[in-house]
């Protein structure tokens, strides 16, 4: 009976670290190219060097019967302990319990009884299964995800045949992809909001660009009122691209700048190229892709497709049909000018959309909004309903202070173009940053080089994690940025706890890419 007492709280405290480690798994795409170990080596301390040892120290040099009576307190203390650290923790991407996690939770709740087959032998072996069960506990979930993984397929299975049935049922239904390095969703958003004037388009929600979310948008929302169905296309490697376009064969497709986001799991930027102009290369010769004049990425490429295409831009005029410039930026919002070079006409956009990258997007969405027949005014119109796009460069009260959140920000193009919207702004100037991920060999240079840029533009800077802020640090010193205005945090809470010391009369924080859980520090 004491044996089983005992056993209690140790199973509180490894669903709390299971729970835990799930909502790594979920953040890393259930280990799709070995991304969640990659986290567990990359945190290996945390894993590994933590209180769950002495549990170890317990079991071996305390002999029972006092073993069971302070296995029970110890479990104890670590259910108070975890319940603190919960208090103090800013959890930005809680787990979400969908069926595939509840269906892993079976499978550890089966793997986490195996320890009592030890009982058949001695009750010491089965704390000893049972210790390592919690030890290991990072492990324990690898193991469960595999097996489920044919489980898995086969749902997945279903569900993509679900999806091509229902989208084959609707005759008039036509697809509009948009994939790039960055700013997809807010494409997706800005097209959405744009198209909606005239027609009534369906778009993914939220960051719903993965197989799996497509099916989902298709499955539960899409239905035979909707004239086109706008899917965001994300990627981290090869062919991913190509296989949501075998899933919803889009007829239109906006590609939107090519840079190095995820250059570590794509391992080349000729792959990245490669893997976002799929989504061209798919489009049948009755559709239309949209491409940017301006990055050289895209004009350099030999495309394998002869399906018309729109160019828009900003800078390379001469090869953009349909181009911005008198472009006014303030804090407030951006006017400019947008020419249809054949045409020979031209529209005064005002947005309350922040920033160069934004211009793009907006040019991306009246291209093609013109092109399926929406009027110069229906155009107007539907520029003026797009609202700003949360984490975003989206600009709100935070207490007495304005915060310009660029939070979901993951590219050196968009880092240097949010700190001259913060460099706009009159008052004391902060940005609050934790740097740019997932670079590879890059991540470096690419972090020193936003250090640099920041000097001159921002009066204080709060750096997020010291690890992986460390080139950024290096930046600022080495262009002369005050030490004293310069602080390094393990966590975005305390940074932001941080503010009420030093912010003045009129502030504006900058919150630059707040990295989800899986690279906290502490």
């Amino acid at each position: 009976m004491v044996f089983f007492v005992s056993l209690v709280p140790y199973f509180i405290y490894l669903f709390l670290k299971t729970t835990k480690n799930l909502q790594m798994l979920q953040q890393n795409r259930y280990n799709r190219g070995n991304k969640y170990l990659k986290w567990v080596k990359s945190h290996l301390k945390k894993n590994f060097l933590n209180w769950d040892l002495f549990g170890f120290l317990l079991l071996f040099l305390i002999r029972r019967p006092f073993f069971e009576l302070l296995f029970f307190f110890y479990m104890l203390a670590l259910i108070a302990l975890s319940f603190y650290e919960y208090k103090r923790r800013v959890t930005k991407l809680p787990l979400k319990y969908t069926g595939r996690i509840l269906r892993l939770l079976v499978t550890l709740f089966v793997l986490y009884l195996t320890p009592f087959l030890g009982l058949l032998i001695d009750e010491t072996l089965c704390f000893i299964l049972f210790v390592f069960m919690l030890y290991l506990n990072a492990f324990v979930v690898v193991l469960a995800n595999s097996l489920n993984f044919p489980i898995e397929k086969m749902i997945n299975y279903y569900f993509k045949m679900k999806s091509l049935k229902r989208l084959k049922s609707f005759k008039n239904l036509d697809v509009i992809g948009v994939t790039g390095s960055y700013g997809k969703t807010s494409s997706k958003n800005i097209l959405y909001d744009v198209l909606s004037v005239k027609f009534n388009p369906l778009k993914t929600p939220k960051n719903y660009n993965t197989p799996f979310g497509l099916m989902i948008t298709i499955n539960d929302y899409l239905d035979k009122f909707h004239d086109y169905f706008i899917a965001e296309m994300g990627a981290c490697k090869k062919n991913e691209i190509k296989e949501l376009c075998d899933l919803v064969h889009p007829k239109y497709g906006i590609l939107t700048k090519i840079g190095m986001a995820h250059l570590e799991t794509f391992g080349s930027q000729e792959t990245i190229i490669k893997t976002k102009f799929e989504l061209i290369e798919s489009l049948p010769k009755e559709g239309l892709g949209v491409l940017n004049a301006d990055d050289e990425n895209q004009v350099n490429y030999a495309l394998k497709n002869t399906c018309p295409i729109l160019w828009i831009g900003i800078d390379n005029k001469e090869k953009a049909d349909i181009y911005a410039d008198e472009i006014q930026l303030s804090s407030e919002g951006t006017t400019f000018t947008c020419h249809f070079k054949k045409e020979k006409e031209t529209l005064v956009i005002q947005t309350r959309l922040l920033g160069r990258a934004n211009i793009y997007n907006l040019l991306a969405a009246i291209a093609l909004g013109k092109h399926l027949g929406l009027t110069q005014e229906q155009l107007e119109l539907g520029v003026k309903k797009v609202k700003p796009i949360e984490h975003r460069l989206n600009m709100k009260k935070y207490y007495d202070m304005v915060l310009i959140d660029d939070a979901y920000n993951a590219n050196i193009e968009g880092a240097k173009m949010a700190l001259d919207v913060l460099n706009l702004s009159k008052g004391k100037k902060i940005v609050i940053s934790s740097g740019i991920i997932e670079l590879g060999a890059l991540s470096y240079e690419t972090n020193k080089e936003l250090g640099k840029y920041m000097v001159g533009r921002v009066d204080v800077a709060i750096l997020i994690g010291e690890k992986q802020t460390k080139p950024i640090y290096e930046g600022l010193i080495e262009k002369k940025f005050k030490k004293e205005n310069l602080y390094v945090v393990p966590t975005i809470q305390e940074g932001l706890n941080l503010l009420n010391k030093i912010k003045e009369k009129e502030t504006y924080i900058l919150l630059q890419s707040d990295l989800p859980d899986i690279f906290n520090e502490s």
